[in-house]
């Protein structure tokens, strides 16, 4: 094994195995270090399904439904042994959000057709709602889509605990790049990024065995998969109270089932295996793919930065950060993956919706952790 390459990503979940594959696919030897594993955490943890976006439209709305094209055709070009095309059917939660379907419909990009309750029940769905049917969505295996990315890519469980710029090149420990990509989910302590606020929401997701002849997939206040080989996966769930990994508790899985219940028949569904992890997230849900803003530098060389200055922007060099992509990570990814290696390879301008200097003017006015400076 080397130790120089072009691009040492360091996260091996969706956003890290996709920017090291969209890098890879431009010529960039690339090596990917995580501490815990392929999909070790909130990406190995994920429904993983990959699905649009309904609402009224906005900004999100359409990335989100553009990345979801982009995902599923790619997933199907490349690994569709990790694809399964099942359609996924959107359920309202309740009347008050039965109402606020019609007012989406106008909003929907994507394939769909409605359903009404006869055909949920023909598929075995047991809910009083009309929903929306998106023909071209599905479920990835989340882990194994992970490491199918990272196949003909250097890869090595390794901790990375302190990075070192010397003569223009990027130093871990024995390895050396020109560039670096941060990957690293809710984990952000090697620099100060504290202006992007990505913050974790934990998940738990539990595989069942069922014989349930379940055909389509669904989400309604949670998500169940399609019977894949005799598994239904229920989850993920989003807990925001809990600040830190813990072991995976078979009963946050078990209180899936139960939810599950007011949808279809879960009364032949065993528990096989629970996952659990943390989940990345942005302030304002959108991505982060881009240049990482030298903070401490802006904050001393332009102090006046936090009463409204907007002076030109210092980076640190060649450190990049491909991370937030929140619960639609194995929808985001590969769209996010090929955006940051053609800034990276290419120099193209990022798109504004997910370049992470779109938070920093605000968060220097803004932020209390500042107003001793102000």
């Amino acid at each position: 094994m080397s130790s120089t390459y072009d691009t040492i990503i360091i996260g091996a979940g969706i956003a890290g195995a996709s920017s090291a594959y969209f890098l890879s696919r431009k010529g960039h030897k690339v090596l990917v270090l995580d501490k815990n594993g392929i999909a070790s955490g909130g990406s190995g943890a994920a429904g993983a399904f990959v699905s649009p976006k309904i609402g009224k439209g906005g900004p999100l709305q359409s990335l989100t439904n553009e990345a979801f094209v982009f995902a599923k055709d790619f997933y199907l070009s490349y690994f569709p042994q990790c694809y399964h095309q099942s359609g996924v059917v959107r359920i309202p939660k309740d009347e008050e959000d039965a109402k606020k379907f019609a007012e989406y419909e106008p909003y929907n990009e994507n394939s769909y057709t409605n359903w009404d309750i006869a055909a949920l029940k023909a598929h075995h769905i047991n809910v009083p709602f009309e929903s929306f049917f998106f023909d071209e969505a599905g479920a990835c295996d989340a882990p194994e889509t992970c490491k199918a990315m990272l196949e003909d890519i250097e890869y090595i469980q390794k901790e990375v605990i302190e990075l070192k710029f010397e003569d223009g090149i990027w130093k871990v420990d024995e390895f050396q790049a020109k560039a670096i990509v941060l990957a690293t989910g809710y984990k952000n302590d090697l620099f100060d990024m504290r202006y992007m606020g990505v913050k974790g929401t934990w998940g738990t997701r539990g595989d069942f065995r069922s014989q349930l002849p379940m055909e389509v997939s669904m989400h309604q206040s949670m998500s169940v998969s399609a019977n894949m080989n005799g598994i239904i996966r229920l989850g993920a769930t989003h807990e925001k109270s809990v600040k830190e990994p813990k072991p995976c508790e078979d009963e946050q899985a078990l209180s899936l089932k139960v939810k599950a219940s007011s949808m279809v028949d879960t009364s032949d569904m065993e528990l096989v295996k629970t996952f659990c992890g943390m989940r990345a997230g942005s302030k304002d849900y959108f991505p982060l793919v881009g240049k990482v803003i030298d903070v401490p530098a802006m904050l001393e060389t332009y102090p006046a930065i936090v009463r409204g200055a907007k002076p030109e922007l210092k980076y640190i060099d060649n450190l990049y950060i491909c991370n937030g992509l929140g619960g639609r990570g194995f929808v985001f990814g590969p769209l996010m993956g090929k955006m940051l290696a053609e800034c990276i390879d290419d120099k193209k301008n990022l798109d504004d919706r997910v370049n992470p200097d779109r938070l920093f003017l605000k968060w220097c006015r803004k932020s209390p952790e500042l107003d001793h400076l102000r």
